[in-house]
């Protein structure tokens, strides 16, 4: 008996190892946003912002201006020069483009990023990101712009245009950027 009794035993320890090797994994509970990270979105070197597990976050680029880094004769040159990439982490998404782009829409520059001389005249009321598709390489942006926010001088529109441009092409599979309405992003 005691032979039966000591092969059961081992019996029941290789099913629980088994169990615990594969059963599946707890579900993850999920991250509560904090008031400055609408969205799940979580901006670096932020303390007020929860941290989300890195196996679920990405990081993208941003980008915003600074006039200092475009001089020239006479001033500011109004080109991509003083474009600068800010990192954000946000988390996993199956539209990466779309929250690039939503984001850095909301304009949101850290008190460490401004000191540096980065600035953005986004978010402009009322304009918003309605749609964003990729084909063949060329990423068509729809925008609402009810306000007419994104028009006004060669120089502002051209830095507007940029900024959105930058941050979409960052994505291998986006070669080159299409705005919708044409009308959006004139002098």
């Amino acid at each position: 008996m005691n032979k039966y009794f000591i092969g059961a035993i081992c019996v029941l320890i290789l099913v629980l190892a088994a169990w615990f090797l594969y059963s599946p994994k707890s579900p993850t509970l999920p991250v509560q946003e904090s008031n400055f990270s609408k969205g799940g979105v979580v901006i670096k070197d932020n303390p007020d912002v929860t941290s989300i597990s890195h196996e679920t976050n990405t990081t993208i680029k941003l980008y915003f201006y600074n006039p200092a880094l475009d001089q020239g004769p006479g001033g500011v040159q109004c080109s991509k020069n003083g474009l600068v990439a800010v990192e954000r982490t946000i988390p996993k998404t199956e539209a990466p483009l779309t929250d690039a782009v939503k984001l850095l829409l909301r304009g949101e520059i850290s008190d460490t990023e401004k000191a540096s001389g980065i600035q953005s005249e986004f978010p402009l009321a009322g304009l918003t990101l309605t749609n964003a598709a990729v084909t063949e390489g060329v990423a068509t942006l729809t925008f609402s712009d009810p306000q007419h926010k994104t028009v006004g001088g060669s120089c502002r529109a051209g830095i507007l245009w940029a900024q959105i441009s930058e941050t979409a092409e960052q994505f291998e599979s986006v070669k080159s950027v299409r705005f919708l309405p044409e009308e959006l992003f004139q002098p």
